[in-house]
């Protein structure tokens, strides 16, 4: 008998079934205590310290008060663990079988419970990190991924030992055996982890960071570095997964460095009919538009005569860009003559813009060369162009 069901049976004596109503009455005071208990913590005592938290720190507590309000349900559950086994005795029935299923089964719970409660202080540890100003400089999403798998593991461990009524140590020395089979089954966990502190350690990626990775079909920003995938929401709005040691063992391209630079490369070709290449005369020089001359200078129009119209476009272009508020011109700018192909003579603009946000970079590169291409009548030059199979104008 338990000992509140002794203190019952006095007051119940006389009464017929008067110890089964005892032990009723024991193990009901039991449970009703356990639900006073649970209330008493996750309604009264827990909040009161997480108001005090809050009232210490607002602005970086108040961002952590989902993953609080589960830790304080979980601190909750494993308080009644413990009161539960700390009152077996008083309440419950101490018969032999009783106590080896429903102390087993209170150990368990609190097993459980401890392993949700320090997975939980991972995960706000995680998020309070977070808020660090270099945190996304260094992401520790893979290493917080890794503690809440061995979290899990090692309260695997305790739940089985406390099942078979075995010491943790017997379990451990039979994995040995299994160490082949477990690195196969973690083999991608293994490998990205240690990818994981590369990336970290290298600073390879970060939170944000634009990639373009055509193995995988990623083109976008990251937006979660994990364990065993990195997610990237590609700039079509759908998202890749890409595997994280994938990251170390192949090449990919990160485009962080151009937006930590001072403008974003501009490098298109205008390609030249061939045909369309002479020499500069005094009827051209005539004929040019008077804000062509402007840009060109006077020098120049003035020693243009007996050089190519080529090398007048790309004097004027070069001029053009070097004139233009949208460029950064302290960054490489100039036009160069690429070797001739089978499609004509390449003109290619290398330049960088001051904006380097997508949408006006765009626009921007497409006024330039809209505007070049307009200026090649000028010049007595012809873009080259196939259209419905035949070469250019001759």
């Amino acid at each position: 008998m338990s000992q509140l069901q002794l203190l019952f049976l006095p007051w119940l004596d006389g009464l017929p079934n008067a110890e089964l109503i005892a032990r009723i009455g024991s193990v009901f005071s039991g449970v009703v205590f356990l639900i006073l208990v649970y209330l008493f913590s996750r309604r009264l005592f827990l909040p009161s310290l997480q108001r005090i938290a809050l009232y210490i720190s607002p602005h970086k507590v108040g961002q952590l008060k989902v993953h609080f309000d589960k830790l304080n349900r979980r601190l909750a559950g494993f308080i009644c663990s413990l009161v539960f086994l700390v009152t077996f005795d008083l309440f419950y029935l101490p018969h032999e079988l009783n106590q080896v299923f429903l102390v087993g089964l209170g150990e368990i719970a609190i097993v459980i419970y401890a392993g949700f409660i320090v997975s939980s202080v991972i995960v706000i540890s995680g998020a309070a990190y977070n808020q660090l100003s270099f945190a996304k400089d260094v992401p520790i999403l893979g290493l917080i991924q890794v503690l809440k798998l061995i979290t899990f593991i090692v309260s695997a461990i305790l739940v089985i030992s406390i099942l078979i009524d075995q010491s943790p140590t017997y379990i451990l020395s039979g994995f040995g055996a299994l160490a082949a089979v477990l690195l196969l089954v973690f083999k991608d966990t293994i490998l990205g982890f240690v990818a994981s502190i590369q990336i970290a350690a290298n600073r390879l990626l970060t939170h944000g960071d634009w990639i373009e990775f055509s193995q995988y079909g990623a083109d976008g920003e990251v937006e979660e570095i994990g364990l065993n995938t990195v997610k990237v929401r590609n700039w079509d709005k759908t998202i890749t997964t890409v595997p994280t040691y994938a990251l170390i063992s192949q090449s990919f391209k990160n485009w962080r460095g151009m937006q930590e630079s001072g403008g974003r490369r501009i490098k298109r070709a205008i390609y030249l009919d061939l045909h369309s290449v002479n020499l500069v005369d005094d009827t051209l020089m005539m004929q040019l538009p008077t804000s062509i001359k402007s840009t060109l200078g006077e020098l120049n129009c003035n020693t243009a005569i007996g050089f190519s119209n080529v090398r007048l476009f790309r004097q004027y272009a070069e001029n053009y860009l070097q004139q233009h508020g949208d460029l950064n011109q302290q960054l490489t700018l100039m036009v160069r003559e690429l070797a001739p192909t089978q499609y004509g003579l390449p003109i290619e603009l290398y330049c960088f813009s001051k904006d380097k946000r997508w949408i006006p970079y765009e626009h921007l590169q497409a006024d330039i060369v809209d505007h070049l291409i307009a200026c090649l009548n000028a010049f007595n030059l012809r873009p080259y162009q196939s259209v419905s199979g035949q070469l250019g104008v001759q």
